[in-house]
């Protein structure tokens, strides 16, 4: 009897007595692809997400109105854990002045990094340093500012160009004005013919 009382079910009930079973099985599909795997959840571990992301980013440092330095960078990301530091991942680029409007030295990097408590910015990758004054230009791969001693360094090889004379050493120094630019070991410079 019962199974008779079933079939006289009018036919909108059985619509949607079937409208409800696919929702169901769909919402628990839903419910179940929801759950956190914790592999996955210790990928995103907050102590290792940045505190900030900013683009396009322009710093200009002055003293007593006077511009110092001017940097710019396509990316600039901010972290506060592990440790404190800035990166900049797609490069930077600073402008050196003689505290007017006349830039006497600029650097770029394809990558670097500033680490607060130590007062240290690495630089790596592709850094150019170009010394208007003398029309020197530097390449190499690695660089330091270490800001607490106000000193510019590098131990890596690098190769300085100045017209035709290209200069070959195995480092690099000056104080942060690059008033004092030098090329460490020098190990030789060759002239080249424009012939």
């Amino acid at each position: 009897m019962h199974f008779n009382c079933m079939n006289n079910t009018s036919s909108k009930a059985r619509k949607a007595a079937f409208g409800i079973l696919p929702c169901f099985v769909f919402c628990s599909l839903l419910v179940g692809a929801c759950r956190n795997d914790m592999e996955k959840v210790r990928f995103f571990d907050k102590k290792e997400l940045p505190q900030q992301s900013i683009d396009s980013v322009r710093v200009v440092r002055s003293e007593s109105g006077n511009k110092q330095m001017v940097m710019t960078a396509p990316i600039v990301t901010v972290f506060d854990k592990p440790e404190r530091k800035t990166v900049y991942p797609k490069g930077v680029k600073m402008q050196i002045f003689d505290g007017g409007n006349k830039i006497i030295a600029e650097i770029k990097a394809g990558y670097a990094v500033s680490l607060e408590d130590k007062n240290i910015v690495e630089a790596r990758k592709d850094i150019v340093i170009i010394d208007f004054r003398t029309g020197d230009t530097a390449y190499l791969q690695s660089l330091t500012w270490n800001t607490a001693e106000r000193r510019i360094f590098s131990t890596e090889p690098v190769k300085s160009v100045n017209g035709p004379r290209v200069t070959y050493g195995d480092g690099f120094e000056s104080d942060e004005e690059f008033k004092t630019p030098l090329i460490v070991h020098q190990r030789g410079t060759m002239t080249f013919d424009d012939e």
